[in-house]
């Protein structure tokens, strides 16, 4: 059995960069069955972004990125772009603490007035470093963090937070600091989710899955929401990284052939989620946005 014409194939978190394959690994998703993309922004220059005009050149890349996917591969391409929480690092070691969390401050402001303009859909990646970090960097990680929910609840729109794998408690603390900002719960996704969360221990937070074979099939008849991503990093240092970029439309192809009874699960990641979480449907025609 085929995958179900109506039903788009969609990679939740992956990036592109001009100096990688860009569009043509879009082509290869697009090749495999693939349709819709989570397109992250990511650092494109040498060093890590200290401006907020380093910001704007960022996520203007990204967009850029996002249309030439649309109009080249067609493939429907969603920026997502915030400031990265690994940049504090950085920012506080040259800039110093309360320099570092203005700056980033500012430059979710950026982001959420361009998910306002409809020239992004969430903010992301934002959250916390995934490793050890020194105590100042840490504070400003979570002083940003709180204040990318309250951009994202101004904005109406989700958060896609990077840190390391969470369990049910962290996931809760995350969802009640979403609420204090009034943001729904189901707003907060957790990117990079590498084992299954039971519905119980999300707290009302949506994770985003790596697409590995066996964590598909395991996650595939759990309530939504929750998304599959390959989180593929476009750098010709790793190629492949983390995922390939055509995994989620070859893995969906498979359970379509292999097990037809499973294909309509996957109307759980592909649709019903992104209309929870995003509040819109995901269209079938390349050229057009959210």
């Amino acid at each position: 059995m085929p995958i179900p014409p109506d039903l788009p194939v969609v990679d939740h978190h992956c990036h592109l960069s001009p100096s990688g394959e860009g569009v043509e690994a879009a082509r290869r998703f697009r090749a495999a069955g693939g349709t819709h993309l989570f397109l992250a922004t990511q650092n494109y220059e040498p060093e890590v972004p200290r401006s907020l005009v380093a910001y704007e050149r960022q996520f203007a890349t990204t967009e850029a990125l996002a249309a030439r996917v649309r109009s080249e591969a067609k493939v429907v391409a969603y920026p997502v772009i915030a400031p990265y929480p690994v940049d504090l690092v950085d920012a506080v070691a040259t800039l110093g603490s309360d320099a570092a969390i203005e700056l980033h401050r500012s430059a979710l402001d950026l982001a959420g007035r361009w998910v306002r303009d409809r020239r992004a859909v969430a903010l992301g990646e934002v959250g916390r470093p995934h490793f050890a970090v020194p105590d100042e960097v840490a504070r400003a990680a979570e002083t940003v963090l709180d204040h990318a929910f309250e951009v994202a609840k101004e904005s109406d729109c989700p958060v896609v937070v990077h840190a390391a794998e969470l369990g049910g408690p962290e996931l809760s603390e995350l969802a009640d600091r979403a609420r204090r900002a009034g943001l729904r719960s189901e707003r907060v996704i957790k990117h990079y989710s590498r084992t299954r969360v039971l519905p119980e221990a999300r707290h009302g937070t949506a994770p985003s899955y790596l697409a590995g074979r066996e964590l598909v099939r395991e996650v595939l008849q759990d309530p939504g929401p929750w998304f599959l991503e390959t989180d593929f990093l476009d750098d010709p240092r790793r190629p492949g990284a983390v995922l390939d970029l055509a995994t989620v439309p070859r893995r969906a192809r498979a359970l379509a052939e292999r097990t037809p009874e499973l294909a309509e699960a996957l109307r759980v990641p592909f649709v019903e989620s992104i209309e929870r979480v995003y509040g819109w449907r995901p269209e079938l025609v390349a050229s057009e946005g959210p």
